[in-house]
């Protein structure tokens, strides 16, 4: 919980700064998603507004990049970072790569598992000396959970190395603002690293739990 109140304070602090550094090519974050989608020949990729602060995503059932308020309308290394990076996960989409449809496979299944994943847990520790089955199926349940978290790792990582990759080869940013960009990139990253790690030792311990009541 501390590590991740850490990179997640991180995180705001970076891109409060970095949005502070205007782009000296004066591009919006919306223009760079733009840009970078006819770069890779996506015709068919709607950028959009969304309300709020860190809500960009891509949404591969609609294709629309979604970018927060600031970052569909500033003109910043953060701004251009961000839009770059939602732009990845398009790219990845585009090509199939390999991580993001095993991910997409998972997103049903595990949508189904994190609804219902805590209250069957629960009922396992109360119960687990009399049905001990139930624990061990939330166990399972979790473990799905846990699954997704580390297969977005490879998912998160390759859409930044895009977006840092075509944004250095095409020249949109200067040598400084690439370096605002990856740092800012960077940290946004380990917020999923954190997390990954958290679902992980949670799991392992609901894992002793059982083991350990068993015996």
């Amino acid at each position: 919980m501390l590590g991740s109140w850490l990179v997640s304070y991180r995180l705001k602090s970076k891109f409060e700064f970095y949005s502070k550094r205007q782009l000296q090519n004066g591009m919006s974050g919306a223009e760079i998603a733009e840009q970078m989608l006819a770069d890779h020949g996506i015709r068919n990729v709607r950028v959009i507004s969304t309300p709020g602060r860190l809500t960009d995503h891509y949404n591969p059932v609609d294709k629309t990049v979604n970018l927060s308020e600031a970052v569909y309308n500033q003109r910043n290394a953060a701004a251009a970072a961000v839009a770059a990076h939602e732009v990845g996960h398009a790219v990845q989409h585009a090509t199939a790569y390999s991580w993001l449809e095993f991910r997409s496979k998972l997103v049903p299944v595990v949508s189904v598992a994190s609804n219902f994943v805590h209250w069957i847990l629960l009922a396992g520790i109360l119960m687990l000396e009399t049905f001990p089955e139930l624990m061990l199926i939330g166990i399972i349940l979790f473990g799905l959970t846990t699954l997704f978290s580390f297969v977005t790792l490879p998912v998160e990582y390759d859409a930044s190395n895009r977006a840092l990759a075509w944004l250095e080869n095409k020249r949109m940013v200067t040598r400084e603002e690439h370096a605002g960009a990856k740092d800012a990139l960077k940290w946004a990253a380990r917020t999923y690293v954190v997390a990954a790690i958290g679902s992980l030792a949670t799991l392992l311990y609901y894992v002793w739990m059982y083991l350990g009541r068993r015996e």
